[in-house]
C-alpha cells in the first residue's frame, strides 16, 4: 500500500483530484489532497501576503500532523514548485516525488523564473488590470476538457496569488528522493512543461512516462493516470 499526497496546481484545490480519490482507494492506497491558503474550500483566508513557502507549509503541516511516511508525492503544475519545497523540508517522509506536467525549480528560481518572460509578464499585468493587483486571474482549461468537466471544474478555480509566483525557491541542497515525470502529450501550443519533461529524461536518477492527455488528465484522464501510478508505486518503467 502506498500512500499519496498531492500538491495541486494553480487557480486549483482538493477538489480537482476528486475522480482519483476512488481509484486509489480502489487499488490498496491512501491519498491526502490538501488545499492551499486561499484556495477551494480555504478560499475565506485568501490575501495579498500569500507566498510560495505558504503552499509548502500547508502540506509540511498536514505530513507531520498526520504523522505521514514513505509518502508518494505528487505535484502538479505550478504544484512542482510546492512539492519541490516540500520533499526538502520533510525530505525524511518522502518515498518518492512525482512530477505530474509540472514545473521543476531549481534552488533560487521562482515560478515566474522558469517559464517565458512574455508569459509571465502578461500574468503580470493581468493581476495589475483585473486581480487587484495581488492575483493572478484563472486560466483557461485545454480545449479537449469535456463540456461536463468544464461546467464542473470551471466555477471552483480561483485567482492565484502572485506571490506564490514570484517567491524564490530555497532548497538545502540535501540530495531529493527519487523522482519521476509524467509528461502529458496534448498540452498544445505554449506548452511549458515540455523543457522539464526533457530534462527528466536527459538527466540520470529520473523515471519518464507519457500520457495521451493534457494538461490535468487527475479530470480528463483518471483511469490512465491511476495505471501510470501504479507502475511507479510498483517501481517499473
Amino acid at each position: 500500500m502506498a500512500t499519496f499526497v498531492v500538491a495541486h496546481g494553480a487557480w486549483s484545490s482538493a477538489w480537482a483530484w476528486k475522480k482519483m480519490r476512488p481509484l486509489i482507494r480502489a487499488a490498496g492506497h491512501d491519498i491526502f489532497t490538501p488545499s492551499y491558503t486561499g484556495m477551494g474550500e480555504r478560499a475565506h483566508l485568501a490575501n495579498p501576503a500569500i507566498d510560495l513557502d505558504a503552499h509548502i507549509q500547508d502540506v509540511v503541516a498536514v505530513l507531520e500532523i498526520e504523522d505521514l511516511r514513505d509518502v508518494v508525492l505528487i505535484g502538479h503544475s505550478y504544484g512542482g514548485a510546492v512539492a519541490t519545497g516540500i520533499a526538502d523540508r520533510a525530505r525524511e517522509r518522502i518515498a518518492q516525488l512525482v512530477y505530474l506536467d509540472a514545473f521543476v525549480p531549481k534552488n533560487g528560481e521562482s515560478v515566474f523564473d522558469i517559464q517565458p518572460a512574455e508569459r509571465a509578464n502578461k500574468m503580470r499585468e493581468a493581476a495589475r488590470e483585473k486581480g487587484e493587483g495581488w492575483r493572478i486571474p484563472t486560466s483557461p482549461m485545454p480545449p479537449d476538457t469535456a463540456e461536463a468537466d468544464v461546467a464542473w471544474a470551471a466555477p471552483r478555480r480561483l485567482p492565484q496569488p502572485i506571490k506564490t509566483f514570484e517567491q524564490k525557491l530555497r532548497l538545502s541542497g540535501e540530495a531529493p528522493p527519487p523522482r519521476a515525470y509524467i509528461y502529458c502529450k496534448r498540452f498544445g501550443p505554449g506548452d511549458v512543461f515540455r523543457p522539464f519533461a526533457e530534462r527528466a529524461q536527459r538527466e540520470s536518477g529520473w523515471r519518464y512516462f507519457e500520457i495521451d492527455a493534457s494538461h490535468n488528465p487527475h479530470i480528463t484522464a483518471p483511469d490512465a493516470l491511476m495505471g501510470i501510478l501504479q507502475q511507479i508505486v510498483a517501481g517499473r518503467r
